[in-house]
């Protein structure tokens, strides 16, 4: 699990499905076991106060978005506008949305094992993809769709090139570089 603070009132909780599993936590738990997952928000809440200092009481808005390959993302959001006067300490009111992303993305240090790594899914028969830059880093997203006959062969075949990333395809569409909007695989083929 890692913990990043963005601003004095949210934090961003990083758990692979490695970590949720580690918690006897599965993917289908996130959607259908609501008691799980709030008890598994309440433990992060105390690992954020204990490593970042964040005091989480009263109402807070829990945004949780799960990355198909990668785990899942949360934002923690301490509500400002709340009255603590007839409330104890200890209260916490959580507010939950729950988000699921069908994009894969992955994250590469450098072009290289980017150009390797399409090489490697066109002889798999793959071809779409897209390529972005952002903070001298390169990032490649496909769809779920791009491999559901494949999929767990797929992940693997990406994990050997690259590391699964939290950046959203939203976030790299309004701050990325876009590189190759479609077919980036066919495309890297072709001119590299």
């Amino acid at each position: 699990m890692r913990l990043e603070r963005l601003n004095g009132d949210k934090i961003k909780i990083f758990l692979t499905f490695d970590d949720l599993n580690e918690r006897g936590i599965s993917k289908d738990d996130l959607w259908e076991d609501l008691p799980k997952v709030q008890q598994l928000f309440k433990e992060m809440i105390l690992e954020a106060d204990d490593e970042l200092g964040f005091v989480a009481e009263g109402p807070i808005e829990v945004e949780v978005f799960s990355l198909p390959a990668q785990g899942m993302v949360v934002i923690v959001s301490k509500s400002l506008e709340y009255d603590f006067i007839d409330e104890p300490n200890d209260f916490i009111e959580m507010q939950v949305t729950l988000d699921e992303s069908y994009d894969i993305l992955y994250r590469f240090d450098d072009i290289e094992p980017v150009i390797d790594l399409s090489k490697k899914l066109l002889s798999m028969g793959v071809t779409g993809g897209q390529l972005y830059s952002y903070n001298n880093t390169y990032y490649l997203i496909f769809e779920e769709l791009d491999f559901l006959e494949q999929y767990d062969v797929m992940i693997a075949v990406l994990s050997e090139y690259g590391s699964p990333s939290t950046m959203t395809d939203h976030y790299l569409n309004e701050y990325g570089n876009p590189i190759l909007t479609f077919s980036a695989v066919r495309r890297l083929t072709e001119y590299f």
